[in-house]
């Protein structure tokens, strides 16, 4: 007989539990605690199952009779209605564990084969302080435009414009690999666009081509007095006018003398490129000396306080603010006043300045197509400058 509605409000519990039976395998079991719960018994692959369908009353009998009738449905289709109910489970319990941090850390971890440790240590650095205290411990398909728009007006407010828009795209990156990964449904941050603060950045500090001469005198004076290491260094930056980290970074392995050729292997570039720089006599000279003062070392400007590590990135910010030349010239710097006064001063072809600068042709065409390297007038180009630079410290 099948079960009314009275009497299941009438069931009262006893020492031991007992069913209530309706049709085709649905029944209630009471509890001795008075908890009655659906639970539907049925067959599968000729074994006998049980399904518990949830509690009464906040499933009552017509519902309790449509969960049955669906379940006999998915039985019908040869499928057993427990193992789909368990694997309905699993599915919450993993979204549920996928939070943003998860997936970001993921993402990261997959991303390091193909990043420099610097630059992987570089973007983790940025997620855990200035994503993951907001919305790191979310589930990654509920991160909402209003989730990320807050996380990174509070970048903003430290007036960190550039990183704010650094950011957002490494958000953006951890969305789009959430989505491939059957994790989220889409990338949000396209949503974004126009919601960051405009902001002109501007050019690194540098002194102009007249000012050349009063820094020279200020260097060699040294009346900073900075460690020779230091000056040796500045010099270093100003005659191959690579990048700073470039040349902190650089260990002797890099030098050949004899074909007088520094050569930075790719994964030091900020283009991946690798990129080389013929070395003028004044150069060697700086670099004999260096090798003089540090013979066993790895890196040709090792660190005062740990000689397995170069010197910090700071130093020449720090050596020139020292020399008095603070919001006047940066380490970056000397690449632009190389350029400007070599521009004016000597009779080279713009594209031999830029492939000394290791900058890409300026569109994905003549990146493709123009690879010339023009080494014989970047070589000449070089002995110039320094003979140049040297010319003016004698005058």
């Amino acid at each position: 007989m099948s079960l009314s509605d009275l009497a299941i409000r009438h069931a009262t519990p006893k020492h031991k539990p007992f069913k209530l039976s309706d049709t085709e395998g649905l029944f209630l079991d009471v509890r001795p605690t008075g908890k009655k719960i659906w639970r539907l018994k049925y067959y599968f692959l000729g074994n006998e199952r049980l399904y518990t369908i949830g509690n009464y009353p906040s499933i009552n009998l017509v519902k309790a009779r449509e969960k049955r009738d669906e379940l006999k449905s998915i039985l019908a289709d040869g499928k057993n209605p427990a193992e789909i109910k368990a694997e309905q489970k699993r599915l919450v319990i993993f979204h549920n564990a996928q939070t943003f941090q998860v997936v970001a850390e993921e993402w990261h971890n997959r991303k390091l084969d193909t990043w420099t440790q610097a630059y992987a240590k570089t973007i983790l650095f940025r997620l855990q302080m200035n994503v993951f205290p907001y919305f790191g411990d979310r589930r990654i398909s509920t991160i909402t435009i209003q989730d990320i728009i807050h996380c990174l007006h509070k970048i903003e407010d430290r007036k960190a414009y550039d990183l704010a828009k650094r950011v957002l795209h490494i958000i953006g990156q951890v969305l789009r690999y959430a989505v491939i990964t059957g994790r989220a449904e889409r990338d949000v941050t396209p949503d974004l666009r126009g919601a960051l603060k405009r902001h002109k950045s501007g050019h690194y500090a540098c002194i102009s081509p007249e000012e050349i001469p009063d820094f020279l005198k200020a260097l060699n004076s040294n009346n900073a007095r900075l460690y020779r290491q230091t000056v040796l260094a500045i010099r270093l930056l100003m005659l191959t006018f690579v990048r700073t980290k470039e040349l902190i970074e650089a260990t002797w392995d890099e030098f050949d003398f004899d074909r007088k050729i520094w050569t930075i292997p790719p994964e030091r570039m900020k283009m991946r490129r690798q990129h080389e720089v013929p070395l003028s006599r004044q150069v060697i000279e700086i670099l004999q000396d260096l090798k003089n003062m540090f013979p066993t070392r790895q890196y040709i400007l090792p660190s005062i306080i740990n000689a397995k590590k170069p010197i910090s990135n700071n130093t020449i910010l720090k050596a020139l603010e020292s020399m008095g030349y603070k919001g006047r010239m940066t380490g970056h710097g000397f690449r632009a006043l190389a350029m400007s006064t070599i521009k004016e001063n000597f009779n080279y072809r713009h594209e031999v300045i830029d492939r000394q600068l290791a900058h890409l042709p300026s569109n994905k065409v003549d990146q493709a197509y123009d690879r010339a390297q023009f080494m014989p007038q970047r070589t000449q180009m070089m002995q110039d400058w320094a003979d140049y630079v040297d010319k003016i410290v004698k005058d």
